[in-house]
């Protein structure tokens, strides 16, 4: 007994000398980092979160475009039509897949992370206690990816985005008809918001005269004005520089009919 004394003693001095003489325990700069992990993390998140808030309009058709623009859009789709046998059709999706899988990623990162960056508040000595914490994780990173768009777009990959956006492109294209035209002269313009990609799709009459690369200033003239909030903009600029590469290539002659009713097509997916 007294020797286990004498030796804790020896250590307590031993650990005191060591600590006078200028050293900390190394563990405590763990813990340091431990917290800041979590301020950093909690910040981040709070970051992301406020930003994909603030932009949830992007991703809502309906609320970018009232019954004015739409009928802004309609008058340009006859406006364009009346100097081409072309027929134009703007469809707008608010997405062209439900990416399941990103809602799954993003739970998946708030477990790892929140784990990592939150350790030193963590209960991990008592599995009865974490697991329900983690799962709580998991569940709010799920639950945020579902309700905000923005935020669910972090984890999407642009080449699935396209991928989806040319694939529901091409449905829309045959599904409404653009396929029918006498002279295959239909024209699609579409737009996948939470995609953020455009597409223009020529049938096969405008695909022999009209070189894909002159749709590129179409495009892009619609993704800046979607960035910059204002869509109706977008689509009636675009449907404008479509007009005019269509009454180059495939001018209006006498006796041209409307095969297509001038309509805006807006669904949520």
């Amino acid at each position: 007994m007294v020797s286990s004394i004498g030796q804790g003693f020896q250590l307590a001095v031993v650990q005191a000398d060591w600590d006078a003489a200028g050293h900390s325990d190394p563990t405590a700069w763990l813990e340091v980092i431990g917290e800041l992990g979590g301020v950093v993390f909690a910040a981040l998140v709070l970051v992301l979160v406020t930003r994909a808030f603030l932009r949830r309009r992007l991703y809502r058709a309906e609320s970018m475009l009232d019954s004015g623009d739409r009928e802004r859009v309609r008058a340009a789709i006859a406006e364009a039509e009346g100097n081409t046998v072309g027929e134009i059709l703007p469809v707008v999706l608010e997405r062209s897949d439900r990416h399941p899988a990103a809602s799954w990623i993003s739970a998946v990162l708030f477990v790892l992370l929140g784990s990592a960056l939150l350790g030193a508040w963590l209960p991990f000595h008592r599995p009865y206690l974490l697991l329900p914490i983690q799962f709580l994780m998991g569940a709010i990173g799920y639950g945020i990816a579902e309700l905000l768009p923005d935020f669910k777009r972090l984890f999407v990959r642009e080449s699935r985005a396209t991928e989806m956006a040319q694939e529901q492109a091409f449905q829309e294209f045959y599904s409404n008809g653009l396929h029918r035209t006498e002279e295959a002269t239909g024209v699609l313009l579409f737009v996948s918001l939470f995609e953020r990609r455009v597409i223009v799709l020529g049938d096969e009459g405008i695909n022999a005269k009209v070189e894909p690369e002159l749709w590129e200033k179409s495009t892009e003239i619609v993704l800046e004005r979607i960035a910059a909030g204002n869509l109706a903009d977008g689509l009636v600029a675009g449907i404008g520089e479509i007009g005019g590469v269509l009454a180059e290539h495939f001018p209006w002659r006498e006796g041209d009919r409307n095969e297509l009713s001038d309509r805006l097509v807006v669904r949520p997916e």
